[in-house]
Formats: C-alpha cells, sequence, structure tokens
C-alpha cells in the first residue's frame, strides 16, 4: 500500500493558504481516482482507494493531518504504523517556498529545508520518504514568510494552482508505480509554468 500525505492545516479559515497546497493536491488526487469517503483517523481524515499502473491497481491510503502543520508527523507515523508501510512508499505533497510558484519537483529523502511539517514527519519515520514539492514562491525576505505562506492564494495565481494540482491527479499513475522522475515530468508537461521573474520575485509581485 501507498501512504499519500497532504500537509497543511485543518479548518475553513486555511482552506485556501498557500500552506494547504498539499491538502488540494491529494483532494483532487481522491477525487480523479474515485477514493472512497473521507472518514477520521490517525489524527486526521483519511480515504482509500487504487490507482492504476500497467502492472496492476496499487492500492492507496490517503491522509491529511490534522494536527496542524507543524506536527503532521504523529498522524503520518500512526498511519505507516497500522498498515505496516515501509517509508519509501510514502509521498507527501507541501508547499516549498524555494521553487517559483507553479514549478514541481520530486524527491527522496534528504533534509527540511525549513520545513516544519516535513521536520516533523522526519522526527516521527526518518528522511527516507518521497516528496513531492509545490512551488509557491519566496517572498522576498524571510521574515516575510510566516505570512506569505498563512495567506490565500489569490485569483491570479488559481491560472497555476488549478493545473498545477490538476496534473498530479492525472500523472498518478506514474507516482503510484514509483516512477517519481517520470512522473515529474508529466506533471510540469501538463502544467508547464511560466518562467519567474526574480525582479518580481524580490518585491514580492507575482506570487
Amino acid at each position: 500500500m501507498l501512504l499519500i500525505a497532504g500537509l497543511g492545516n485543518p479548518g475553513a479559515t486555511y482552506a485556501k493558504n498557500r500552506h494547504n497546497i498539499g491538502f488540494m493536491a491529494v483532494d483532487e488526487i481522491a477525487r480523479r481516482w474515485d477514493f472512497g469517503p473521507q472518514r477520521s483517523k490517525f489524527q486526521g481524515f483519511v480515504c482509500e482507494g487504487s490507482i492504476p499502473t500497467p502492472g496492476g491497481p496499487v492500492k492507496a491510503l490517503i491522509l491529511k493531518p490534522q494536527t496542524f502543520y507543524n506536527e503532521a508527523g504523529r498522524a503520518v507515523r500512526e498511519a505507516l504504523n497500522f498498515y505496516k508501510i515501509d517509508p519509501a512508499d510514502l509521498v507527501v505533497f507541501y508547499d516549498e517556498i524555494d521553487l517559483a510558484p507553479g514549478r514541481f519537483r520530486m524527491k527522496a529523502g534528504g533534509g527540511a529545508a525549513g520545513n516544519n511539517g516535513v521536520r516533523s514527519i522526519t522526527a516521527q519515520v526518518g528522511p527516507y520518504f518521497r516528496r513531492a514539492r509545490l512551488g509557491t514562491g519566496h517572498p522576498g525576505d524571510k521574515t516575510l514568510v510566516h505570512g506569505h505562506v498563512l495567506s490565500d492564494f489569490h485569483k491570479a495565481d488559481l491560472k497555476w494552482v488549478e493545473p498545477l494540482i490538476q496534473a498530479c491527479a492525472d500523472a498518478a499513475p506514474l507516482l503510484a508505480a514509483g516512477e517519481d522522475e517520470k512522473y515529474q515530468t508529466e506533471v510540469m508537461r501538463l502544467a508547464p509554468a511560466e518562467k519567474a521573474d526574480p525582479r518580481k520575485l524580490a518585491r514580492g509581485e507575482g506570487q
């Protein structure tokens, strides 16, 4: 079984925040592949289903921790332990401020790079899990990061947010097959991101 976790904060207040794009992506995967109903378990919301691959359908559990972003590791650990899933079969979708808006990168293992949700998961299950990093851009000043990630996407952002999360769902068979490099390529083919102007990013524009 594959565990697909999205990072975000619970409740309507945070639903449209940049920090919640991980929730948005896994919700779209569940919708696209007709996963079962959402229920409360493992300190989060879960739903089960399967994703087709050339080798046959792969069972998957989608998890949205409700512990708040910085404590997501507790929910992830519970789910991994219950199903006896190896961390190598864990994929975590989350916002990445060090990637330009609309960019997408897969990574296996490594450090947290300042992301407290990833740091929490690493502390609970180790670093050897797969990361699906959804670029949301940097505000240009580290003192502005907290407010940036906890602010809503602007209407103008939807022109790249919606295609990106849809591409993450449409290409999911490659993810389920363990083809992370091909998955990354296909997501960016389906939702090509515009090249960011570093001068605008530094001024907090084009986010």
